[in-house]
C-alpha cells in the first residue's frame, strides 16, 4: 500500500486533518525511535510499536483538546 493511504475503516470527520495526522504519526514515532516502514506497509511492525505510536498520538490529541478548551474558557 503506498504511503500515506489506510487501510482502516475508520473515517475522519474532518478528512482535511488527514495530512496532519498522518504528520503526528510520523512525528511521535521518531520521538519514540520507531522507525515506519517506507511503503507505508505496518503489517510487519510489532504490536508493541504500533500500540506506543497510537496511544502517545491519543494522548498528544487529548493535551491539545484540553489547551484549546482551556483557552475558550479564559477569554
Amino acid at each position: 500500500m503506498a504511503a500515506g493511504q489506510s487501510r482502516s475503516s475508520n473515517q475522519l470527520v474532518v478528512p482535511q486533518a488527514n495530512a496532519a495526522l498522518d504528520q503526528l504519526k510520523y512525528e511521535v514515532a521518531q520521538e519514540l525511535g520507531i522507525q515506519i516502514p517506507q511503503d507505508g506497509y505496518m503489517g510487519f511492525m510489532a504490536t508493541r510499536d504500533a500500540g506506543a505510536i497510537g496511544g502517545n498520538i491519543t494522548r498528544r490529541l487529548v493535551q491539545i483538546a484540553e489547551q484549546q478548551l482551556a483557552g475558550k474558557f479564559t477569554r
